[in-house]
């Protein structure tokens, strides 16, 4: 700007002196060809001064001296030697003088929306543009992050040449603040708005005792770890080959929930992973979680076992000690069994085959089979129509073995009592099938349309033990039924 409104200043100056040095030529030709007529005009009055002169001597000479003084000559030189000196109208330079002092402001820079995939777990990187053809020395780029515990955080700054810049050391999933500001000659430019990047998310943490498989697909559930919003989730799986090798086979994405249910083939191990995904890009993959869909595996659910049991830590065994705890010192929820010393098992929620076993020792009391979600807590299992049940009763004179569901069993008698069970559900044939696996024998089969998904489920009557065994292949005598 001030190199324009100079040259247009000289220009103007240098128009200003052209035409005053004409008109000054102007006036002096003027003023030339005037003075000579005035002094052609005063040879002329010499000549009659001359003329005079000897008239007034002839005068003198009469003895009338009157008419002498009558005479009265005119001898003054008209034209004025003096040049006239009219003052130059300059207004206009003035202006442009003055308008240098109003020079509009610089503009600011304006830093760009993020964009995707412009991120990692510790680094940025940050565009702005200029709308301004202005030179730039360079730019200076602030930024802190945007942290609710600590509202006034550190600022950081940076200075580049360029109208981007890679910000690193920073923290995985944290939103940050970035303003920037141009610097020339001319000063300090005003400072961008303020625009907010986010770094990528930490990788999910697969919850191992929550995810449940099947020969025909997985269940796999994780959790987050992040503060920050996610905007969904990639679930990588690949299947290992007998080298132990493996490659990312499929990737399923825009998953917006921390769970997927996922097809797979029968009789295959995968490993599968989980990146959570936001405006920066993918996180680092999770710890690998392996499936195998041999057989149906699934976990206890500790927050719907009763009070009274014990919960492996690896979720597959359930305990039923001799002390009765008070009733003060346990604790119900909506969720927890109330009446029935009773766990669930994960949701089974893929159409198909599945089949797991139950190991418990012969005197133990128990029921086992399968239940609705929304199965009543504080009633029996088999006591509803929302639940199928094999129950297990010790009396003085024999074992009594029932198969209930509303609460009525059918009158069936099995002289081998059975110590480890296996349990086949079909949602398609609508069959809940109990056998005796050391006989390889069919005990019983509930025929029944489920509405619902189900879960397996498990009680103890009396103190004792039971293990569940999932990822089990059927054997070849279930598929008979």
């Amino acid at each position: 700007h001030l190199e324009q409104h100079c040259n247009d200043v000289l220009q103007t100056l240098s128009h200003r002196y052209d035409e005053r040095a004409a008109a000054l030529g102007e006036e002096k030709k003027r003023k030339l060809e005037a003075l000579y007529t005035k002094l052609l005009g005063c040879g002329c009055t010499l000549d009659a001064s001359k003329d005079l002169i000897e008239t007034a001597q002839e005068l003198y000479r009469t003895e009338d001296k009157r008419l002498f003084l009558q005479e009265k000559p005119d001898l003054t030189l008209v034209t004025p030697l003096e040049f006239d000196m009219p003052l130059a109208d300059l207004s206009d330079v003035k202006t442009m003088m003055d308008s240098i002092n109003i020079v509009p402001a610089q503009s600011a820079p304006v830093i760009n929306p993020q964009v995707s995939n412009s991120a990692s777990r510790t680094s940025l990187r940050v565009c702005w543009s200029l709308f301004s053809d202005d030179s730039v020395e360079y730019y200076e780029l602030y930024y802190r992050p945007v942290l609710e515990d600590t509202p006034a955080a550190d600022m950081f700054n940076v200075k580049v040449k360029e109208t981007h810049c890679s910000v690193g050391e920073l923290l995985p999933n944290v939103q940050y603040e970035f303003w920037v500001t141009a610097t020339n000659t001319t000063g300090i430019r005003p400072a961008s708005e303020k625009a907010v990047y986010v770094t990528v998310p930490s990788p999910p943490v697969i919850r191992q005792r929550e995810c449940s498989s099947c020969p025909e697909a997985a269940l796999i559930r994780w959790e987050s770890g992040n503060t920050n919003p996610v905007d969904s989730y990639t679930v990588e799986l690949s299947e290992t080959g007998t080298d132990g090798q493996s490659g990312v086979n499929e990737s399923i994405v825009a998953v917006p929930t921390c769970e997927s249910l996922i097809q797979l083939q029968s009789g295959r191990q995968y490993l599968i992973y989980v990146r959570a995904v936001n405006i920066g890009g993918p996180s680092d993959r999770s710890e690998a979680f392996t499936v195998s869909t041999t057989g149906t595996i699934f976990h206890l659910l500790q927050d719907t076992a009763h009070p009274c049991l014990f919960i492996s830590e690896d979720g597959f065994s359930m305990f039923y000690g001799d002390e009765e705890l008070p009733l003060s010192a346990m604790t119900f929820d909506d969720n927890t069994f109330a009446r029935c010393v009773a766990v669930l098992g994960d949701l089974i929620p893929v159409r198909g085959r599945h089949y797991w076993e139950v190991e418990l020792e012969e005197d133990t009391e128990y029921r086992i089979g399968v239940a609705y979600e929304d199965t009543q807590r504080n009633s029996y299992l088999g006591g509803t129509n929302t639940s199928w049940c094999m129950r297990h009763v010790l009396t003085p004179s024999r074992h009594k073995y029932e198969f209930l569901h509303s609460g009525w069993s059918p009158d069936i008698r099995i002289t081998v009592n059975p110590v480890r069970i296996g349990l086949s559900l079909n949602y398609e044939r609508g069959i809940l099938s109990f056998f005796n696996i050391d006989l390889e024998q069919h005990l019983y089969t509930f025929y029944c349309s489920f509405l619902h998904y189900v879960h397996p489920c498990f009680a103890l009557d009396n103190p004792g033990a039971l293990t569940v065994r999932t990822g089990v292949e059927a054997p070849q005598y279930v598929h008979l039924v």
